[in-house]
């Protein structure tokens, strides 16, 4: 993997940059649409890659383990080709599935044990097992195995979290030594720096997480339910630690403000399933604040789902149209409205990059902070 930065912005710390893999170059600030189970919910690749067109993609080791499992995926010869998708796909290493499954899993030194959501059978997930998952699975930048701590959380087990997740990412790193690629291409390691919202705890894992010299870096432990001005502390923190010269991704965040916020802080690379969960709900994202298209008041609206015209499906559909599909149920409004959310993620995180290359990212961030802090 190569990383060029290629400007930095003068009054913030915002860089545009080109993360290169062998699926392909990644333009950075990055949105990484969620696919968790081989499929981004509700839209067909072809649409992905012509309307929405991410440079990356991302997938979930926990559930791709659990079904369709890792023989399927080696059979098919890697999930690029499972999924029939060329481009780049991170995996996350489950960590973060295992702590959402707080009644069903029991964490220890060797690793987590825990039942299916599907099933209820028994599995365990170590450091170990989840490098040899992710190398089947065949996604081109894989993450460390860790813990996630809750948010609230007390001090002491936010610190033993932290050691537990730097003893794990020894023995991730010791593992993948022996572990060849499997499809033809090689894959990057990313170790996740935790803490929980203590400003020494997320200092101190930092330093250990940049002193292991891996091809990129990522912040876990955040958008959990603290409040946004803790999560930007935090992750201004981390950023000012983590070497310059390496991509830092912020897990799992998150609102469009969030995002932009925190391309002001340092970060390079995001994924949330924000867009398009809340896009089967009705709400959808635009530069003027967000809209429920459930609402009435839409019912007689012909203009355009969003004049902006970030995809097909803006200027294609009224308002009017797509609000009647969600009174009927009907599916398609779901991934009408599902592609107009993945793309403008898509659009805000490349005007951002814009914007960083032109010299106003921040007069034109605190402009569309602005704008979107609103309910239309």
């Amino acid at each position: 993997m190569e990383f060029t930065l290629v400007k930095k912005d003068k009054n913030s710390k915002a860089r545009a940059a080109t993360l290169t893999t062998d699926h392909g170059s990644i333009q950075t600030p990055i949105f990484m649409p969620v696919g968790t189970v081989a499929s981004v919910k509700g839209v067909h690749q072809r649409e992905l890659a012509n309307d929405i067109n991410p440079d990356i993609i991302l997938g979930n080791t926990y559930h791709l383990y659990l079904r369709p499992g890792t023989g399927i995926l080696e059979q098919a010869g890697g999930l690029h080709k499972f999924m029939g998708w060329d481009r780049n796909i991170l995996t996350d290493s489950g960590g973060y599935q295992v702590y959402s499954l707080s009644n069903n899993r029991k964490i220890q030194e060797e690793g987590v044990k825990f039942k299916s959501h599907i099933d209820g059978s028994l599995h365990t997930f170590t450091p170990e097992n989840v490098m040899e998952i992710q190398r089947t699975i065949g996604a081109d930048i894989i993450m460390a195995f860790d813990e996630c701590t809750p948010y609230p959380c007390d001090y002491n087990y936010a610190k033993r979290s932290m050691h537990l997740t730097h003893r794990w990412l020894d023995r991730c790193i010791s593992h993948l030594e022996n572990l060849p690629y499997k499809y033809g291409y090689s894959q990057s390691f990313f170790p996740i720096v935790q803490g929980s919202t203590f400003k020494d705890l997320r200092k101190q894992s930092a330093e250990y997480i940049a002193s292991v010299g891996a091809e990129g870096n990522a912040i876990g432990g955040l958008s959990v339910g603290e409040p946004a001005e803790e999560m930007y502390e935090m992750a201004e923190l981390v950023c000012d630690v983590l070497p310059e010269d390496k991509p830092r991704y912020l897990m799992g965040v998150g609102t469009p403000i969030n995002i932009l916020e925190n391309i002001a802080l340092g970060v390079d690379m995001f994924d949330c399933v924000m867009p398009t969960r809340n896009a089967r709900n009705g709400m959808l994202f635009t530069a003027h604040g967000t809209i429920n298209i459930k609402n009435k008041k839409w019912e007689d609206d012909f203009t355009p789902i969003d004049e902006m015209g970030t995809t097909f499906v803006d200027t294609e559909y009224s308002k009017a149209y797509l609000r009647h599909l969600f009174a009927a149920n009907e599916y398609l409004g779901k991934q009408i409205a599902t592609i107009h959310n993945l793309g403008f993620y898509l659009w805000l995180v490349r005007t951002a990059r814009e914007r960083i290359l032109a010299g106003d990212f921040l007069e034109w961030k605190t402009k569309m902070v602005q704008q979107m802090d609103k309910r239309l």
